[in-house]
């Protein structure tokens, strides 16, 4: 029981494939229109969005030291 190799398992060719693809996506990766788009989303649309969301609920809600009844709209 102590020296019996139990961990012996077939690994399945498809996951080792995808899991040098993952470690060495740096390697095979290239700038297409597609991924320069997908980049400025991520980059400069999303963050904006965020900011400009945050930016008009800035000071709105204040939940603060209230009490049941009171309410949380400051403007």
């Amino acid at each position: 029981m102590a020296g019996l190799p139990h961990n012996k398992m077939a690994m399945d060719p498809a996951l080792v494939r995808v899991g040098n693809m993952v470690q060495n996506r740096y390697k095979y990766f290239r700038w297409t229109k597609r991924t320069a788009g997908i980049s400025a989303v991520y980059i400069f649309a999303i963050p904006a969005i965020i900011g400009y969301l945050g930016y008009q609920n800035d000071g709105l809600w204040d939940l603060r030291a209230k009490r049941r009844g009171d309410i949380i709209s400051e403007r």
